[in-house]
């Protein structure tokens, strides 16, 4: 007989923050939870704050009223990091401008970008829109003006701006000192 290698994960498994989050997703409270399943409040209660372990019986309970599997309390987190610096260079447009793509490729639901413009750096001449149904600019430092169809927006550090991907707009730079923005798209302009 051959002996399978174990190399155990030390790591408590921590399911209540799951358990908990799943059930406030479809607006249950613990009573409700508990009177459905039979369990009581304080036993609830003790399992989302991870201090006692339910029983499979009593997981597959909780699981079935919450409407997700036993399996999805064990995944490990979808978390993807990008280092500062190593996001890969974008071109949205725009001149006198260095892009830098902070969410992950392929990431569908939003889209981070920081651009560091250069004094006298725009995003063109001309209106235009992104296809993402919200637009966040935010100001790190410098001063920029942001144009729409109707009125210009004078921004700086610690400023943000929040409009429809779909609305006609520019901006520029003002003074000679450049810019650091963080631009987000929701969702993705592009992935």
């Amino acid at each position: 007989m051959r002996s399978l290698p174990v190399d155990p994960n030390s790591r408590p498994v921590a399911i209540g923050s799951r358990l908990r989050a799943a059930r406030k997703a479809q607006y249950l409270t613990i009573d409700e939870v508990a009177e459905v399943t039979g369990l009581t409040k304080g036993f609830l209660s003790r399992v989302e704050r991870d201090l006692t372990s339910p029983s499979v019986a009593s997981l597959i309970t909780l699981c079935d009223v919450l409407s997700i599997s036993v399996g999805s309390l064990f995944e490990a987190p979808d978390v993807r990091v990008v280092p500062a610096g190593t996001g890969p260079q974008i071109n949205f447009g725009g001149t006198g401008v260095e892009e830098r793509l902070l969410s992950p490729r392929g990431e569908s639901r939003v889209q981070v970008m920081r651009s560091t413009v250069s004094a006298g750096g725009h995003g063109g001449g001309q209106l235009y829109t992104i296809a993402a149904e919200v637009e966040v600019l935010h100001v790190l430092s410098g001063r920029v003006s942001v144009r729409f169809s109707d009125r210009d927006w004078e921004l700086g550090p610690g400023d943000t701006v929040t409009f429809r991907g779909s609305e006609p707009h520019s901006w520029r730079t003002e003074g000679e000192e450049g810019a650091e923005l963080i631009w987000v798209f929701a969702p993705a302009a592009w992935a």
